[in-house]
């Protein structure tokens, strides 16, 4: 059995907490705007999506994500938004 540490369990699983090359399932979107939601939709990212966190930018610029075989960038914010469940 692994031991997590104190502060990771205090934190909720969001996408931007990811490191790259992790990859985890959506398992909430309700908490970002319905703007970009359908944006992730459009591209095939819903709840049960496994995704994978390529790359981080510096300084806080966006994620460099893959789901379904498509790359795409989203703010930090909005995968700060994005629930996730390990795999």
């Amino acid at each position: 059995m692994k031991h997590q540490s104190p502060t990771n369990q205090d934190q909720p699983a969001t996408l931007h907490r990811l490191r790259a090359g992790q990859c985890a399932h959506v398992s909430d979107m309700n908490a970002i705007h319905e703007t970009i939601q359908q944006r992730l939709i459009d591209l095939g990212v819903s709840e049960g999506t496994l995704i994978k966190l390529v790359r981080t930018s510096l300084f806080g610029g966006p994620l460099m994500l893959e789901a379904n075989g498509q790359l795409f960038g989203l703010r930090r914010g909005d995968a700060a938004r994005i629930g996730v469940r390990a795999v």
